[in-house]
């Protein structure tokens, strides 16, 4: 199975790379953000030693994680639903196993090369410091608990996308709203209502920007934070039950055609 996974990886990652309209969007956007995020409020931070572009370069860590794992999956998978690609799947020896690790794959690839060039444009435009060896092994679980959580819930979400068409509406509209609330377009977030921070709590987004400030920035902007602190252990919790209600959301739901709804 391990070589049938990794040869749909290959192929999911071809695709991906032929359309330039999904690198554009899906790759470049987030980094485009921050060029303009951190072009507009600059230095403007009242934090001594930190700027805001500095801010938006740890934080958006976490939105391109999003978009790449929830997004790219949902609507990869809603269209494989609708063109056939998963009905003739099905008709093959290729394991319904096999051909989600190669989705996996492909997210997992898309978001390394995302946090690289977020980084290498948060370190050379932004003079965002790198971390030292404990901060990334820190970056090293929460990224990887980012990417299955958010990809888990890609493939769940999928399922309550009937057209292609409409799956970039459909499933942009949850990610922009938890990117407000949740801390990574709005920081500190204790400028938000209490209300919402509670919201924005009970979903993972908030937890990965959290902690992937922690990873970049000192440790004295975790008074900037809704409990003052890092909470890495809450984190590590929160990412961790968001991949086994993914999973089990994934293992419910999934599907290989409408038909079998």
């Amino acid at each position: 199975m391990t070589s049938m996974s990794l040869s749909r990886g290959h192929v999911e990652i071809l695709q991906f790379l032929r359309d330039r309209t999904s690198v554009i969007f899906t790759f470049l956007f987030p980094a485009l953000l921050l060029l303009l995020f951190g072009t507009i409020f600059g230095d403007s931070y009242d934090q001594p030693g930190v700027s805001a572009s500095q801010v938006y370069a740890a934080s958006m860590l976490a939105y391109g994680i999003l978009t790449t794992g929830f997004v790219t999956m949902g609507a990869g998978l809603a269209l494989d639903r609708e063109d056939g690609t998963l009905k003739r799947l099905r008709g093959t020896p290729l394991p319904i196993m096999s051909y989600l690790i190669g989705k996996l794959l492909l997210v997992l690839v898309l978001a390394v090369a995302e946090a690289a060039l977020l980084i290498l444009v948060g370190v050379l435009v932004y003079d965002m410091p790198l971390p030292d060896a404990s901060h990334w092994l820190t970056f090293s679980w929460l990224f990887v608990l980012s990417v299955v959580a958010c990809t888990l819930l890609g493939i769940a979400v999928s399922g309550i996308v009937k057209h292609a068409r409409n799956a970039g509406a459909i499933l942009n509209v949850p990610v922009v709203v938890l990117q407000f609330i949740s801390g990574v377009f709005i920081h500190p977030i204790t400028q938000l209502p209490s209300w919402l921070i509670t919201v924005a709590s009970f979903f993972p987004i908030k937890w990965m920007a959290q902690g992937f400030r922690y990873v970049f920035l000192p440790d004295g902007m975790k008074s900037l934070e809704a409990a003052g602190s890092w909470e890495l252990g809450r984190t590590a919790l929160v990412l961790g039950a968001w991949c086994v209600i993914g999973l089990i959301l994934c293992v419910t739901t999934f599907r290989w055609s409408e038909k079998d709804r």
